[in-house]
């Protein structure tokens, strides 16, 4: 089930990428990540009551530690799109997805470092490839 709600992603992804550059022509990109943020944030708060997510929630559940995770997510989370939007507005589209997309780059290397997951010859070469292919899209 993981790899069909990964596959919505990637799609959803690209729609964010192609109505994203096409609504930075006349706005600016902080602007517009924030606007975005705002609507997100509504239209997660709507799913999440319609699904009664929070009927058993109990904010005081949360430790210090999960606070800290999701305040660092969230901050993270907006650093990148402030420059995956600036990167958008100014550069080409292809490219400039291709190179945010290399942040599985990373996660491989954390994901082993801070997770404890296993480190994989098949998966490395899988990350190069990606990294090749990346390159091989950003020049023209």
């Amino acid at each position: 089930m993981w790899l069909f709600y990964a596959l919505l992603s990637a799609i959803f992804a690209a729609g964010v990428a192609i109505v994203g550059k096409l609504g930075l022509k006349n706005l600016d990109s902080t602007l517009a990540t924030t606007i975005r943020s705002v609507i997100m944030a509504l239209f997660l708060l709507v799913v999440s009551l319609s699904l009664r997510k929070f009927r058993h929630f109990d904010w005081q559940t949360l430790s210090q530690r999960d606070w800290l995770l999701i305040v660092f997510a969230g901050i993270f989370g907006a650093l990148s799109w402030l420059f995956y939007f600036f990167a958008l507005k100014h550069g080409p589209a292809t490219p400039v997805v291709a190179i945010d997309r290399l942040s599985l780059v990373f996660v491989f290397v954390m994901a082993i470092l801070f997770l404890g997951e296993s480190f994989y010859l098949k998966a490395l070469v899988g990350v190069l490839l990606m990294v090749a292919g990346a390159i091989m899209i950003s020049i023209k």
